[in-house]
């Protein structure tokens, strides 16, 4: 069992607490027993796992399937765990994973989320959960946002993060007109915008473009879309949080996907 601060793999562990040192050793961390869950389930990479005792003796059947699925595992004491760990009261476990793993291709049908510079990692990882949950295909991420990776984007996935494709875009205008090229319409948020978002056919290839939490869309990303539709909003509300507004226009799109199918 290791017990020591001073160890390496403890130490490497520690050090993917910084995003500097995830992107420069193209590793990161998960945390907690439903992630692991999930990383088991899809067979993603795993490159070491560290659990708990107790961890251990309430996941029997889990911690197998980590032994199979891993090279490198290790039991540690609860005060390692809890110093390797970013959560304040972690579950128990942790492991790395190779960062290289985590694209995946988009499809260039059916709803995709196009993201420019979103900084807030809770957002993003609510998006990713929510776009999994509407039967998205996939969702595109510009390279100035939030880490895809960072532990509380996977946190707020609630698991989701494994079963939706994701990629980030070095050029976000490119993917964009990429996607309009392969016949997806292009729909984004704007305050002005004469159109409501209930008024747009989402049974049509789409792709959602939405922009920073504060400064919202850039004025070169908004002058790509296709269509432009608003959330009508009660006097004196300036506007909604990113991660809501992407939950209505996606559970809209799957309304009307759900009735198109049925009738």
């Amino acid at each position: 069992m290791l017990t020591s601060l001073q160890n390496s793999l403890v130490k490497q562990v520690r050090k993917l607490h910084s995003p500097k040192e995830r992107h420069k050793r193209q590793l990161f961390l998960l945390e907690g027993t439903h992630l692991l869950e999930e990383a088991c389930a899809v067979g993603y990479p795993l490159n070491a796992v560290c659990c708990t005792p107790e961890w251990e003796m309430n996941h029997s059947q889990l911690w197998k399937a980590v032994c199979t699925h891993c090279d490198r595992t290790e039991i540690v004491s609860p005060e390692i765990l809890a110093a390797m760990a970013t959560t304040v009261n972690p579950d128990g476990i942790v492991a790395i994973a190779p960062r290289e793993a985590q694209s995946r291709k988009i499809p260039q049908t059916g709803l995709v989320l196009a993201l420019e510079t979103v900084q807030d990692p809770g957002n993003l990882g609510t998006m990713i959960r929510t776009a999994a949950a509407a039967g998205a295909s996939g969702l595109w991420l510009s390279a100035d946002s939030v880490d895809l990776d960072h532990p509380k984007v996977l946190r707020a996935s609630a698991g989701q993060w494994f079963r939706l494709n994701m990629a980030v875009s070095q050029d976000l205008k490119a993917t964009v007109e990429e996607s309009q090229q392969a016949g997806m319409q292009v729909v984004a948020t704007l305050p002005n915008a004469d159109l409501t978002y209930w008024q747009v056919d989402w049974c049509k290839p789409s792709l959602i473009l939405l922009g920073n939490e504060g400064a919202g869309l850039s004025t070169n990303s908004a002058a790509l879309a296709d269509i432009k539709v608003k959330i009508p909003l009660s006097p004196g509300v300036e506007s909604l949080n990113v991660g809501v507004t992407a939950a209505l226009m996606l559970y809209e799109a799957h309304r009307q996907r759900i009735y198109r199918d049925k009738y």
